[in-house]
C-alpha cells in the first residue's frame, strides 16, 4: 500500500501555485474526464489553476485566498496537497493548511527572486516543523532557463538560512506551465541534474520522520464490556511505540500497569505504532479516561499547568493578556488563561521583537499560557502531535489561535 505524503505550497502572488498543482494533477493523470472542459482560459489556452482556484472570488482577483486540499497518486505515493493562500492577510490560512505538511513547497518566481514573502513562508513552514523544504524556483521560461539565476536565488534564500530550522531543503528550478522538471525532466535544462519535482517527492518517506522515542498514547475512549469483563483504552499512537509487556504510566495520575495486549477489529498485535489507531488492555484495573496520556513508566514527561507556546492569532478581535480561552490538545480540553505576550515575530526580518500589548490577526507571537488542569505536552520541535494545540473562544467556539509549545 502506497504511503500517504501530505504536502502544502506556498509562495507570493502570482508565484505559479495554483498552477504547479495543476500541472502535478494533470501529468500524474488525477483530473476527472468532466475537468477538463473547465481548464479552457480566457484565451482558450489551458488553465491549470483552475483546478485549484475554486472559489469565485479567487478567479475575480487571480489570487489564492482560501486552502484548496487535492489528492492525487503515483504508483509509489499517495498525496495530499494543500494549495495555501501567498497573500500577507491570509496567513492563518497558510498555517493551518501547513499546520500537517510532512512538505513544503515554496515557489518562487525566477524573474523576481527571493522577496520578503518567500522569507515569511519558508520561516513558517520552519516554525511549524515541516521537516522537508522544496525551494521550487518556477518560471524558469521567462528567464530563459539560466543556470546563472537560479544559483543567483539560491544563494540569496541560503543567506538567511539560518533563521530556518527545517532540517532538510531541495532547490528545483522548473516550469509549471510548461511542466519543466515537475513529473518529467526538463529537455532546456541540462545543466540541472537532481531529480525532477514529483520524483524528488516520491522518494521522501514521512515514517523516517515520526517520533519513535516517546510513547504518547492519548487516550480518546474507554471500552467496557459487562459480559467479559473487558475494558481497553481506544486511540490513536501519537509517537513511540508500544508492545504487550511494556511499563507504562497514564497521565496526569502517575499510576502505573502493564500492557496485556494490543486490539484492533483484525486482531491482536504485537506492537503497535504512529499513526495507528488502536485499543490498549493493561493488565491492572486502573482509573483513566478521555484526555489522559498513556506514557513509557521510564523517562515520562511531568504534567505541567503553566507552559510557553508560539501561536499564529486566527481572530479580528486581539489576543491580549489575562484573556481566557479554551485549549484543545490531543484528546484533553482544558480552561487557559494567557498570562503575558512575551514577543512577536517580524515577518519582514525574521527577528523576534519586544513584546506587543497585544497580538492582532495573523501575528505570530510567543505567549505564557495557564491551564486549570494539567497539560501533558512536549515541545513542538520534538513532538509535533503533542506539542501542538488551538485555542477556541468559548462564547463563539471559534478557532482563534494555533499554537506550538516551546522548549
Amino acid at each position: 500500500m502506497p504511503t500517504l505524503l501530505r504536502l502544502a505550497t506556498a509562495g507570493s502572488v502570482d508565484d505559479g501555485k495554483s498552477t504547479l498543482i495543476g500541472r502535478l494533477l494533470h501529468d500524474s493523470k488525477a483530473i476527472l474526464a468532466d475537468q477538463y472542459a473547465d481548464l479552457n482560459g480566457r484565451d482558450g489556452e489551458m488553465d491549470l489553476s483552475r483546478l485549484t482556484d475554486g472559489l469565485k472570488a479567487e478567479r475575480e482577483q487571480g489570487i489564492t485566498i482560501d486552502v484548496a486540499y487535492r489528492y492525487f497518486a503515483t504508483p509509489t505515493r499517495d498525496f495530499i496537497l494543500a494549495d495555501t493562500p501567498g497573500h500577507v492577510q491570509y496567513t492563518r490560512n497558510m498555517v493551518t493548511g501547513a499546520s500537517t505538511a510532512d512538505v513544503a513547497i515554496v515557489l518562487i518566481d525566477a524573474r523576481h527572486g527571493v522577496v520578503e514573502q518567500t522569507k515569511r513562508h519558508a520561516f513558517i513552514a520552519s516554525l511549524l516543523g515541516i521537516p522537508h523544504l522544496v525551494v521550487a524556483v518556477n518560471k524558469m521560461d521567462l528567464v530563459g532557463y539560466s543556470e546563472e539565476r537560479f544559483d543567483e536565488i539560491v544563494r540569496d534564500f541560503c543567506a538567511f538560512r539560518g533563521h530556518l530550522s527545517s532540517p532538510d531543503i531541495a532547490y528545483i528550478p522548473i516550469s509549471a506551465l510548461e511542466g519543466d522538471n515537475v513529473v518529467d525532466r526538463s529537455e532546456h535544462m541540462g545543466w540541472y541534474v537532481g531529480e525532477p519535482l514529483l520524483r524528488h517527492l516520491e522518494a521522501i518517506d514521512p515514517a523516517d520522520d515520526r517520533n519513535l522515542d516517546d510513547l504518547r498514547f492519548p487516550v480518546q475512549l474507554v471500552i467496557r464490556s459487562e459480559g467479559n469483563d473487558f475494558r481497553g483504552y481506544a486511540g490513536q499512537v501519537a509517537s513511540g511505540v508500544v508492545r504487550p509487556g511494556d511499563r507504562v504510566k497514564v497521565l496526569p495520575s502517575g499510576v502505573e500497569s502493564t500492557v496485556a495486549s494490543i486490539e484492533t477489529l483484525t486482531g491482536e498485535l504485537e506492537e503497535a505504532f504512529p499513526p495507528q489507531s488502536v485499543t490498549i488492555r493493561l493488565a491492572d484495573d486502573v482509573d483513566a479516561s478521555r484526555g489522559d496520556v498513556l506514557v513509557s513508566a521510564d523517562g515520562a514527561p511531568v504534567p505541567t499547568r503553566e507552559l510557553e507556546a508560539d501561536v499564529c492569532w486566527f481572530a479580528d478581535r486581539p489576543l491580549r493578556p489575562g484573556s481566557r480561552y479554551l485549549l484543545k490538545h490531543l484528546t484533553h480540553t482544558a480552561e487557559a488563561v494567557v498570562d503575558a505576550i512575551l514577543d512577536v515575530v517580524d515577518v519582514a526580518s525574521l527577528e523576534r521583537g519586544p513584546a506587543p500589548a497585544e497580538l492582532g490577526l495573523n501575528d505570530i507571537g510567543r505567549i505564557r499560557l495557564r491551564t486549570r488542569r494539567p497539560i501533558i505536552a512536549d515541545p513542538y520541535k520534538r513532538n509535533r502531535v503533542t506539542g501542538a494545540f488551538i485555542l477556541i473562544d468559548e462564547a463563539t467556539n471559534d478557532t482563534v489561535a494555533g499554537g506550538m509549545v516551546a522548549g
